[in-house]
């Protein structure tokens, strides 16, 4: 085998104190993960010992592997902990089984296989509202199963049992998995968990809830509506520990309530000549670092220190709620049941531009796209560590609002407009996305592709695109970008 050219080879080996200071000046120019800031894609506690715990641990066990808990006893201790300690908080039974996994997506990705595959029938369905989380559109992309999305309350947001019931029924003999939030992302709502699971005990269909970002702050929340084990007929659930637990991406529990449930989850191979691989997730090798650092974190904390980090949280929503009412030209779109806001703006403004407005000012706030009627929104994610800052929050967005006022809505060209609607994106070519590309906002100098900016008029765009053409739009973006 031949060497590699000497003059080809990259770069010389660099000093460990030259790598560190090259990650920090990388590190600038990212989103903070801690202050309480950003409010979306990230969760602090602020709680700075925790967060230390939490790589502390992640270090630890950075280097173990949990493919095989016989070789790693440690994991295998810590992950039936972390499961117990949710089966208790859901108000399971003694049979409760659970698994941890590296985030949302995988445990929802579980959730559908495992049900497709112990349906065995030709031509899976599972039905779904459309407030679903996407991770369901991505598990039935990858699984073969067909998403049935039934329309939400208009009003409410909330899924309607009776549109989910007559959907179910409309493909009897198909359904494997029938799905709802506690809450739904993108409203921070909590579906009827109680209504919808009657009429999936009555079909004995499979009812999965997805509390994905609400599973480790509903336990705490006063007068929450049920959602758990406690509500006869639901099957299973998910809850991520990286988001409201505090703990190091990437980690999230799935659980089922009983282990004939979970069977067809299990995946092993022995036809082939090295080991017998046998996995309870979608990965084989994963690191046992973010187990561990989930496990020290929760040990931190506890049940007492959950409670204050969510009263904390709930008295920030609230603040944040309130506040809004005084904010001339916006609104808060359904009534939070948790610690999530969808907030939208009338005809004088756009939430595009007032969210542009808003990083200038040093917080994010997530554009989420119109959807079905609904309008565009902003969406805010509140942490334990944004509470004490509600009032600069407040104030940073009446001044957004206000300059997104004088400045007025963007206005997006007809004719883009008209060609958006018009295009089929399966008959674009490579070189025709480039040129969208271009169009959209999102190349520049040269081709190169690059974020700008200023996002608001490429989200304008893209708000006005239809679904299928965004999503193409995006992933070439993405192919392009990492390039």
């Amino acid at each position: 085998m031949a060497l590699p050219d000497p003059a080809a080879q990259g770069p010389a080996p660099l000093p460990a104190a030259d790598v560190l200071a090259e990650l920090e000046d990388l590190r600038a120019g990212d989103l903070p993960t801690h202050g309480g800031r950003t409010l979306a894609y990230v969760y602090d506690s602020g709680v700075a010992e925790a967060d230390e715990l939490g790589r502390r641990a992640l270090a630890m066990y950075g280097s173990t592997n949990g493919l095989d808990p016989t070789a790693f006893p440690s994991l295998l201790r810590m992950e039936t902990d972390l499961v117990a300690t949710a089966r208790r908080l859901f108000h399971g039974s003694d049979g409760v089984v659970g698994t941890v996994t590296s985030g949302g997506t995988e445990s929802i990705l579980l959730a559908v296989k495992t049900a497709r595959d112990a349906a065995a029938v030709e031509r899976p369905v599972m039905v779904v509202p459309t407030t679903i989380h996407a991770a369901f559109h991505k598990a039935a992309h990858y699984f073969g199963v067909e998403r049935v999305a039934v329309p939400v309350d208009p009003v409410t947001y909330r899924a309607d049992p009776a549109a989910m019931a007559a959907a179910i029924d409309d493909h009897a003999g198909r359904v494997v998995l029938v799905a709802a939030s506690a809450p739904s992302y993108a409203h921070g709502v909590i579906d009827p968990i109680e209504q919808i699971a009657a009429l999936t005990s009555e079909r004995g269909l499979r009812f999965h809830v997805d509390a994905c970002i609400g599973g480790w702050v509903l336990p705490w929340t006063p007068d929450a509506p049920a959602w758990d084990f406690a509500v006869e007929g639901v099957t299973s659930i998910s809850a991520d520990l990286h988001k409201y637990a505090y703990a190091p991406k990437g980690v999230s529990l799935l659980l089922h309530a009983t282990p004939d449930l979970r069977r067809d989850q299990f995946f092993a191979s022995a036809d082939w000549p090295g080991y017998t691989m046998l996995n309870s997730t979608v990965q084989s090798t994963k690191s046992g670092g973010p187990l561990a650092a989930a496990w020290a974190v929760v040990q931190y904390f506890g049940d007492e220190g959950y409670a204050r980090l969510v009263g904390t949280a709930l008295e920030g929503t609230a603040a944040v709620v309130a506040g809004i009412a005084d904010v001339p030209h916006l609104d808060v779109v359904a009534q939070p049941d948790s610690t999530l806001v969808a907030i939208a703006a009338d005809e004088t403004c756009d939430v595009f531009t007032i969210s542009d407005l808003m990083l200038e000012q040093g917080w994010f706030v997530q554009p989420q796209m119109g959807f079905a009627g609904s309008p565009a929104t902003l969406h805010v994610s509140l942490s334990a560590a944004t509470a004490a800052s509600v009032p600069e929050f407040l104030d940073a967005l009446r001044t957004a609002v206000g300059t997104a006022v004088e400045r007025g809505p963007i206005q997006v060209d007809e004719g883009l407009r008209a060609a958006a609607e018009a295009i089929d994106p399966a008959t674009l070519d490579d070189a025709a996305f480039a040129g969208l590309l271009q169009v959209a906002g999102l190349a520049g100098e040269g081709g190169a592709v690059e974020a700008p900016a200023q996002m608001a008029p490429v989200n304008a765009l893209l708000d006005v695109a239809p679904p299928r053409l965004r999503e193409a739009l995006l992933i070439a973006f993405l192919d392009h970008l990492t390039r």
